[in-house]
C-alpha cells in the first residue's frame, strides 16, 4: 500500500483509496467482474433479440394475413398472431426480470 496525492487537494491519500477522504473525490473506479460484465452483455443482447424478433413476428402475421381467402382465415391469423405476441412479451418480461436480477447482484460494490 503506497501514498500517492490527491489530483485535487494534494493530500496524501492510500493507492488502494477509492475516494479522497478530504475532499471525496473519485480516485479509482470499480470494475464488474467476468461474470457480471457477461450478464449485462446477456440482457443488452437478449433485449435486441427480442426486439427484431418481434418486428419478425410482426411482419410475418401481416403476411398471412394479407394472403388469406376470407374473413374466417383473416380471424385466425389476428387471433393466432394475439397469442404469439402474448407468449413472446411474457417470455420478454420473465427472462429480463431473471438477467435484470443477476446484473444487479453482480454490479461492482464499494
Amino acid at each position: 500500500m503506497a501514498l500517492i496525492n490527491c489530483p485535487e487537494c494534494s493530500s496524501q491519500v492510500s493507492d488502494t483509496a477509492l475516494d479522497c477522504p478530504s475532499c471525496g473525490t473519485s480516485l479509482n473506479k470499480l470494475k464488474r467482474s467476468f461474470m457480471g460484465n457477461v450478464f449485462k452483455w446477456l440482457f443488452i443482447l437478449f433485449n435486441i433479440f427480442m426486439l427484431v424478433a418481434s418486428f419478425k413476428a410482426c411482419g410475418g402475421v401481416s403476411e398471412v394475413y394479407s394472403s388469406s381467402q376470407n374473413e374466417y382465415e383473416q380471424a385466425g391469423a389476428a387471433i393466432g398472431s394475439t397469442i404469439g405476441m402474448g407468449l413472446i412479451l411474457t417470455l420478454w418480461v420473465f427472462v429480463d426480470i431473471i438477467l435484470g436480477l443477476f446484473v444487479l447482484f453482480t454490479r461492482p460494490k464499494r
